[in-house]
């Protein structure tokens, strides 16, 4: 058997691997909710709480073209309900607004820029995600050599196309890259498929959930110090 070769390359999953998202998207539809309430209350009426959510993903399922594109998923619910509510479609925009400014309040782990800075000394780093944050908002964009979303690329994780993608920009083969996540099906599963190593950034401590070798794993993104700089990761 052929030894690995050397690694070159790092890419890093964004939402629940550098920040937790969970408390920041529902901060999010809470102000947007609340925005709508006040300034346009019957395009409210037709979304309550969870109503937004729900329609993007029918609308994922009606229409796969979009299911990468969380922007136009939301957009098309919000101006659906301006138009149905007799409300002026600026409306949409301004509620979007209000949406995305609280969804790019992520506030990343304590050891994140003090890891990517490490990790960049000795790595070509790159971020994919399939969410829409500015990462330019999270004060970590300039620790990226290349950043890619599902928007941008025209595909989601796990499509194997979006890592093959990234590799190419940043000039490295599959193989000498490792890929970074909290997902199992959409980072390590993902990863694997396109020939990519792979550590599962598993915070919780969830036990794996397969299929598949269990693969290694970190609880904290400091943790990757240890298993990188001294001589890589056996993936």
């Amino acid at each position: 058997m052929n030894p690995a070769p050397p690694l070159r390359a790092i890419t890093f999953d964004l939402d629940d691997t550098l920040w937790e998202i969970g408390p920041v998207i529902r901060a999010a539809e809470a102000r947007m909710e609340g925005y709508l309430r006040r300034h346009f209350p019957a395009m409210a009426q037709r979304l309550p709480a969870g109503e937004v959510r729900r329609r993007m993903n029918a609308l994922a399922a009606q229409r796969p073209e979009l299911a990468h594109h969380v922007t136009a998923l939301r957009m098309t619910v919000l101006r659906e309900a301006a138009h149905a509510a007799g409300d002026p479609p600026q409306a949409a925009e301004l509620a979007f607004g209000t949406f995305i400014a609280a969804r790019n309040a992520v506030t990343p782990f304590t050891d994140a820029a003090q890891v990517l800075r490490a990790l960049g000394a000795r790595f070509a780093l790159a971020s994919i995600t399939n969410g829409n944050v500015d990462l330019a908002a999270t004060g970590l964009a300039d620790l990226f050599r290349i950043r890619v979303s599902a928007e941008s690329a025209g595909m989601a994780k796990p499509h194997p196309a979006i890592f093959h993608l990234t590799c190419e920009a940043l000039g490295v083969a599959p193989e000498e890259t490792l890929h970074i996540g909290d997902d199992p099906e959409c980072d390590v599963a993902g990863a694997r498929a396109a020939g990519l190593r792979t550590i599962w950034f598993n915070r919780p401590g969830h036990r794996w959930p397969g299929p598949g070798q269990v693969p290694i794993h970190v609880r904290q993104l400091s943790d990757l110090l240890e298993r990188l700089l001294p001589g890589g990761p056996n993936s």
